[in-house]
C-alpha cells in the first residue's frame, strides 16, 4: 500500500477539488530535487568561497564573523536543523534567530564592534518581517554582510540584495517554490543548501551523504505514508514530536506541518527529548502520538531509548514512533512502530533533518484529509497564508 502514490495518481479534477494539487506532489519530489540544490552550489562552488573569506569565514579566529540564521517560521527552523554543523564545519559560532525576534529588537541583537554574517533562508523572499529586518539591517548595519537562500527570484528580498556589496544571495530551481500553503521540498532544499554551505570547501565529500539521503527518502517515503495514513484514519488528534541536536529542529518543523495543515484540529507540540521531562510531559495523554527522531550516535540514542521506555511503562501516549536509520532492532523494544532507513545506512544525524521530517510532513498530509480540509489550502477561516499579511512594520 502506498498512499502518497494514490494520491499522486488523482485525476487533474479530483486533485482540484480536494485542494491535493501541489502538496503531495511537492513532498513526493524532495528526493528527486535535492541532487539539483547541490548542482546550483557546486556550480557557484568558488564564488561562494570567496564571498564566505570576505566575510572572514576559514580566516584567524579574531576575524571569523558571529553567523545568525535568520528565517520566520520553516525558514527559521531551517537555522534550527543546521546550526552545529555549521558551526563545527566553520569554527564560527552559529546561532537560528527568528526574524520575528530580530524586527523589533535588532538593536539587543547586534553589536556595533562586531563582525557578523546573516544568512537567511525563505521560500518567497517576501515575508514582511524578514524584509524589513533585512532593509533595516542593510540601511543601519555595515558590520553586518548577507547571504540570502531562497526560492524566489523576484521576491522582495532577492531585490534587495541582488548586486549589492557585502550581499550574497543563491536562488533555488523552481520546483522547490511549493505552491501549496505548507512549506516542504522548499524546507528540505533550504537545509541541503545549508549542508553545502558548510561543506564549502568539501563539496566533494558531502555529495556521498547526499546520496544516501536521496536513497533513503525514496525508500522511505512509501513506507512513511502508509503509516501516517494509518495514524491519521485512526483518528489523530495530539502529536508530539522530540529529538536531540539539529534533529530538534526536524521535531519543530514536524509539529508545524502537522498543526498549520489541520489547521489546529490535531494539536501539536515540539520538544528536546530531555526537555520533555521538565513540564511539557504533562501534556501527553493517551490520544497522543509520541514521534521520537531517534539518534545515530550511541550516546544520544541512550537517553532517547530511556525516555520512549518511560513514556511506555507510564501508558502516557496511545502509540510511540521511532524515527531511525539504524538500529532498528535494538529501537523495537521501545516503541510500538519504527520507522528505519532500508538498507540501514550510515547518515550522520547533522544531516538527517532532511529526511526525519518527511514524516512529520505526511502525517500532517493526510491528517488534513481526514479532517476534510484542503491540504493545498488547509486554513479555512483564512488565520494562515502562504506569505503571511497584514504586519505593520514600525
Amino acid at each position: 500500500m502506498n498512499p502518497l502514490a494514490d494520491l499522486l495518481s488523482l485525476s487533474a479534477s479530483a486533485k482540484h477539488d480536494r485542494g491535493l494539487v501541489h502538496t503531495p506532489a511537492e513532498i513526493a519530489q524532495q528526493p528527486e530535487t535535492w541532487p539539483r540544490t547541490f548542482e546550483i552550489l557546486n556550480g557557484r562552488r568558488a564564488e561562494i568561497q570567496e564571498f564566505l573569506r570576505g566575510c572572514g569565514v576559514g580566516g584567524p579566529a579574531a576575524e571569523r564573523p558571529l553567523v545568525f540564521l535568520v528565517g520566520a517560521g520553516t525558514s527559521d527552523y531551517i537555522g534550527h536543523s543546521l546550526f552545529s554543523l555549521l558551526q563545527n564545519e566553520w569554527q564560527c559560532p552559529c546561532i537560528p534567530i527568528a526574524s520575528t525576534s530580530l524586527l523589533p529588537g535588532i538593536g539587543d541583537n547586534v553589536l556595533a564592534d562586531r563582525r557578523y554574517l546573516w544568512i537567511s533562508f525563505s521560500r518567497s523572499g517576501d515575508s514582511p518581517e524578514g524584509v524589513a529586518v533585512l532593509e533595516r539591517a542593510l540601511a543601519d548595519y555595515p558590520n553586518v554582510t548577507h547571504l540570502l537562500i531562497t526560492c524566489n527570484p523576484s521576491g522582495a528580498m532577492m531585490r534587495a540584495v541582488d548586486g549589492r556589496p557585502g550581499c550574497l544571495a543563491i536562488v533555488l530551481d523552481e520546483k522547490t517554490n511549493d505552491h501549496g500553503l505548507a512549506m516542504t521540498s522548499s524546507f528540505t532544499n533550504m537545509v541541503v543548501a545549508g549542508h553545502c554551505l558548510a561543506r564549502a570547501w568539501s563539496l566533494d565529500r558531502y555529495r556521498p551523504i547526499l546520496d544516501s539521503l536521496t536513497g533513503a527518502a525514496t525508500g522511505f517515503l512509501p513506507a512513511a505514508a502508509a503509516r501516517a495514513a494509518e495514524l491519521a484514519q485512526s483518528g489523530l488528534t495530539r502529536a508530539c514530536f522530540v529529538g536531540t541536536g539539529l534533529l530538534a529542529g526536524a521535531a519543530m518543523e514536524s509539529a508545524l506541518k502537522v498543526l498549520e495543515l489541520t489547521a489546529g484540529q490535531v494539536q501539536s507540540m515540539s520538544q528536546a527529548t530531555l526537555a520533555l521531562r521538565h513540564g511539557p510531559m504533562a501534556a501527553l495523554n493517551r490520544e497522543t502520538i509520541l514521534v521520537s527522531f531517534v539518534s545515530s550516535q550511541a550516546a544520544r540514542r541512550r537517553y532517547e531509548l530511556d525516555l520512549l521506555r518511560e513514556i511506555g511503562s507510564k501508558s502516557l501516549v496511545r502509540s510511540r514512533i521511532a524515527i531511525a536509520v539504524a538500529n532498528a532492532g535494538e529501537i523495537a523494544a521501545e516503541a510500538e512502530c519504527v520507522l528505519a532507513a532500508e538498507p540501514e545506512r550510515d547518515i550522520p544525524d547533522a544531516y538527517r533533518p532532511v529526511l526525519d521530517v518527511i514524516f512529520g510532513q505526511l502525517l500532517g498530509l493526510f491528517a488534513s484529509i481526514h479532517g476534510g480540509l484542503k491540504p493545498d489550502i488547509p486554513s479555512p477561516n483564512g488565520a494562515i497564508s502562504r506569505v503571511v499579511q497584514n504586519v505593520g512594520i514600525y
